[in-house]
């Protein structure tokens, strides 16, 4: 994709990578948080807020970032370094997980925010449950690209996906979660809506 080698390199992800970086860094913040002035219904709420909030930010970073196609050439690059590529190359697992480079500061600037409005223990929940709902995303990604689905909830998934990818539909942008596809009706093809029916 790269004529530079270094970056060519570069752009290849390890599936695992995400979990080996951010899971003993979620972990390390649950911790921490069980020791200070907090009380575990809580922890769990503010981490299933997160988590939730990631399922939002998951929508509107896949609907408004990854399928905009502008007129310049640079966002027309844009489009298929951080997204195109991976429509046209659905099974290439090297790169189906986000890069380190951008989830790290993605993940920095959501812990800021959350701790300018919350104290630390909060904020540090919050960002336990938007980093699971994440990691939890690239995980379903992953699965619904290479592993074969048996449960219906994972079939489920997995179709959701599937129909997105192979035949361009315009909606369908949850991955992990079809709750916003159904909160701002984008569970069906959108432009259904919008051609003219043919005439007789």
């Amino acid at each position: 994709m790269f004529d530079t080698p270094l970056v060519e390199r570069m752009s290849h992800i390890p599936p695992a990578s995400p979990f080996l970086f951010w899971v003993p860094v979620l972990v390390a913040l649950t911790i921490w948080v069980a020791f200070q002035a907090i009380t575990g219904f809580e922890m769990v709420a503010l981490a299933l807020i997160g988590w939730l909030l990631w399922t939002l930010a998951e929508w509107l970073l896949h609907k408004y970032v990854f399928h905009y196609f502008g007129p310049a050439p640079w966002q027309r690059r844009f489009h298929f370094i951080a997204h195109g590529m991976h429509h046209d190359y659905p099974q290439d697992a090297d790169r189906l997980v986000m890069p380190l480079g951008i989830s790290v500061p993605a993940g920095l600037v959501f812990f800021l925010l959350a701790a300018a409005i919350f104290a630390l223990p909060e904020a540090s929940m919050l960002f336990v449950g938007f980093g699971v709902g994440y990691l939890f995303y690239d995980g379903v990604h992953y699965y619904t690209h290479h592993m074969k689905a048996r449960s219906r909830f994972g079939k489920f998934l997995k179709k959701h996906h599937m129909v997105h990818h192979f035949t361009g539909v315009d909606g369908l942008y949850g991955v992990s979660s079809p709750l916003w596809d159904y909160v701002f009706r984008t569970q069906h093809d959108r432009r259904a809506k919008k051609d003219p029916a043919p005439a007789e």
